[in-house]
């Protein structure tokens, strides 16, 4: 095979490539996630080691609130639409609001908090096990 016989085979093989290995957002799991006058329910959440996943976060509460897990956010893979809605490894979320973060998480152990003044405190933290 010619070089640019080769470099043609290669470039067309390279959509089929990506999208092989892209996870399939429309089967993924969903979880749903309320945040809440200083609870999250649950507040130990559960996921499968490498199979995509939807956290639906859903503030229920009035005021403002978010889902602070820097060390899960820095180990999944985000849906690239989504990252921009993980700023420093949050997810901010104003009061009566919801929001969608597609993901494929890695195993582990990963805490969770509402990183609003006090909220934490207040007992607004969890964890997020990855096995």
């Amino acid at each position: 095979m010619t070089r640019l016989r080769f470099l043609a085979f290669a470039l067309l093989c390279l959509p089929a490539a990506a999208s092989a290995q892209a996870p399939d957002w429309a089967h993924a799991q969903r979880v749903e996630v309320r945040l809440s006058s200083f609870a999250f329910t649950p507040s130990t959440i559960h996921l499968r080691a490498g199979r995509p996943v939807v956290l639906h976060l859903v503030n229920a509460g009035s005021g403002g609130h978010d889902f602070t897990a820097p060390d899960f956010f820095a180990s999944a893979q985000v849906r690239p639409q989504d990252r921009a809605a993980v700023g420093k490894g949050s997810v901010d979320l104003r009061g009566h609001r919801s929001t969608d973060i597609a993901l494929v998480p890695k195993a582990g152990r990963y805490p969770l908090k509402c990183s609003h003044t006090l909220h934490k405190t207040f007992g607004m933290s969890g964890q997020i096990l990855v096995d």
